[in-house]
């Protein structure tokens, strides 16, 4: 455990900071060359912060460059903790106190560099994402049109999005392909059936753990692990929750089709759904599994075997 462990609680133009060995909060404006002198006063601490939908990302960056250790942490396990330890009022202050007890009392994994590769493939995935989501709203809305001037003005809307999706596809694959980490492991994980250039990219891209944690932990990352709601005699329903909302969507989908293809998880669906149960739960099984295939190819750093089925 490093001598210090500071809370950041993060907003849009500062940061409140928490030094837990001195007691003492302070606020720093959140701009690069205030983040840099913060970054150089934090080496030798753990800094504790909550994923900010990006505005996180300027800070990282400076304790990167100073070589600052830092644990990320979710904002929900943050909220918990708080509620835990009795304190119910929220204030960026609090906040940041709550942060620094936090990374004393438990012991938070520290969050790997970003790789620079890796952080321009997470940001042209999250554009791609954006762009897909106004696809297919526009899709709905062209079959919902009736007017023929709109239905030419949303035709038009479609194919400007498909040319951009493309574009941004061929961008992703470049920076795979110019990266040979990437380009490696984006390589083993394709061999599998289910995992096509996108689902690869987005693993690479928002599971840098994958291949380096066991599965029960990866597949709590990726939200694909049940969890128990049990009290006293009563046993409640297994639910998976958490997680990384955008990685579990696309091993889904992953799961749906590779259950069809590999014979090894084609048999484990059918086996589910003859003993009852939901076609939506052998599917969530089914991608656990394929998150569990995955995992070890990684780190053992093979290529998959298809089994016989």
């Amino acid at each position: 455990m490093p001598q210090d462990v500071i809370g950041v609680d993060i907003a849009k133009d500062w940061i409140d900071v928490f030094f837990l060995s001195t007691g003492r909060a302070e606020r720093v404006p959140m701009a690069t060359a205030e983040l840099r002198a913060f970054a150089a006063r934090a080496r030798g601490a753990l800094v504790v912060f909550e994923a900010s939908g990006g505005y996180e990302h300027p800070l990282s960056e400076a304790l990167d460059a100073a070589d600052v250790t830092y644990a990320r942490v979710n904002p929900r396990q943050a909220r918990e903790f708080a509620r835990a330890t009795g304190r119910l009022a929220k204030t960026d202050r609090v906040d940041a106190r709550v942060l620094a007890e936090m990374g004393r009392a438990l012991a938070l994994r520290p969050t790997p560099p970003a790789d620079p590769g890796r952080a321009r493939l997470a940001g042209l995935m999250g554009r791609r994402d954006d762009l897909g989501a106004m696809l297919r709203a526009e899709m709905a809305r062209l079959r919902q049109a009736r007017d023929a001037s709109v239905r030419r003005d949303i035709g038009s809307m479609i194919a400007l999005l498909r040319r951009r999706i493309g574009k941004l596809e061929a961008e992703i694959a470049a920076v795979i392909g110019a990266d040979e980490a990437l380009s490696d492991r984006s390589r083993l994980l394709r061999t599998m059936p289910g995992v096509g250039p996108l689902l690869a990219a987005s693993l690479l891209a928002r599971l840098p753990e994958l291949g380096r944690l066991d599965r029960r932990a990866i597949a709590s990352l990726a939200g694909l692990a049940p969890h128990a709601c049990d009290s006293g005699r009563f046993r409640g329903k297994r639910r998976i929750w958490g997680g990384r909302a955008e990685v579990r969507r696309t091993l889904y989908l992953a799961g749906f089709i590779a259950s069809r293809y590999d014979p090894a998880l084609r048999a484990f669906r059918r086996k589910l759904q003859e003993a009852g149960k939901p076609v939506k739960l052998a599917i969530v099984a089914c991608a656990r599994k394929l998150l569990t295939v995955l995992n070890a190819m990684l780190r053992d750093q093979r290529e998959h075997r298809p089994a016989a089925g």
